[in-house]
């Protein structure tokens, strides 16, 4: 079901195989993919465009392979905030006061959790240590610049939250939806590498159609497919590959930020994020006081 959770997507292959209503095909986070792919769930299949999905995105054996990604991007209200943060550093300044905002608690929610990944690899950490990025918010909120609202699309449009570091894909689509009532800025930090996280496709190994699977993973791997997703401003796996070879439409490429950082993004592997939870969990409501 398309509203399934990546944990409910894999119970829905071991409940309903060998039924004609198990799923075909699921969309599901890295750390699913690995767990289904380890437990036998997936079955193998590489599309004719296999070559042009980044190797950090896909199973080398073809049994999970990325099908979009996000970065973690600053949305800016301008109607309330006149300056644009254009890296990290500038989230200190004194005109921030007040206006940064998460979509929640990075112990929770996934577009938080990366924003601290994102501010540890600005401020001297890694994939492998998040740390520079706790102590990073802590001195926001030492600033008095961290707002510890929980962002939304609406609080960052009637701005109660006017900065908000988000998935880009959230933040472009609330600024095209907010287009003619509030201008909203998307900026994918300058000066640091930058952060992503991606969704995965992989074959039930019990898929009850797998001719239709097939095509349907050759659809959203076709150009076709893959620009669908990013009319939806997220970017899909081949988007280097495409820009590089001119197919996607200039139109569409002006809607979006620069092109560059998304042939730089870093994923976090299973480790690195198990470890970082843990990082989290120890230090976040210990050291970052709003």
């Amino acid at each position: 079901a398309p509203d399934d959770s990546s944990a409910q997507e894999l119970q829905s292959i071991r409940s309903l195989k060998h039924q004609s209503r198990g799923p075909d095909v699921v969309d599901v986070g890295p750390a699913f993919a690995l767990n289904g792919a380890q437990e036998g769930l997936f079955r193998p299949y590489k599309v004719a465009t296999w070559d042009s999905i980044p190797a950090s995105m896909k199973d080398a054996g073809g049994l999970w392979y990325g099908d979009y990604f996000g970065l973690v991007s600053f949305g800016i209200n301008r109607s309330v905030s006149k300056a644009v943060p254009h890296d990290w550093a500038d989230l200190k300044k004194p005109e921030f006061k007040g206006m940064i905002a998460l979509n929640g608690s990075p112990l929770g929610a996934g577009a938080a959790f990366a924003a601290v990944v994102a501010a540890a690899l600005a401020n001297g950490g890694s994939l492998d240590n998040i740390m520079p990025g706790i102590e990073f918010f802590a001195d926001l909120a030492k600033r008095g610049n961290f707002n510890p609202s929980a962002a939304t699309a609406a609080s960052l449009v009637s701005g109660q939250t006017p900065v908000v570091i988000n998935w880009d894909y959230l933040n472009l689509a609330q600024a095209k939806k907010a287009k003619g009532m509030t201008p909203i800025d998307t900026v994918i930090p300058e000066g640091a590498t930058p952060y992503g996280a991606f969704y995965c496709q992989a074959i039930s190994k019990f898929a009850p159609h797998p001719k239709a699977a097939e095509l349907w993973q050759e659809f959203i791997y076709s150009d076709e497919g893959q620009l669908l997703y990013l009319k939806g401003f997220a970017h899909p796996a081949r988007f280097s590959a495409m820009a590089k070879a001119g197919a996607i439409p200039k139109s569409l490429m002006a809607e979006l930020p620069p092109a560059k950082p998304y042939g730089e993004a870093v994923f976090a592997n299973n480790a690195q994020t198990k470890k970082a939870q843990q990082l989290l969990t120890e230090n976040w409501t210990k050291l970052v006081k709003a």
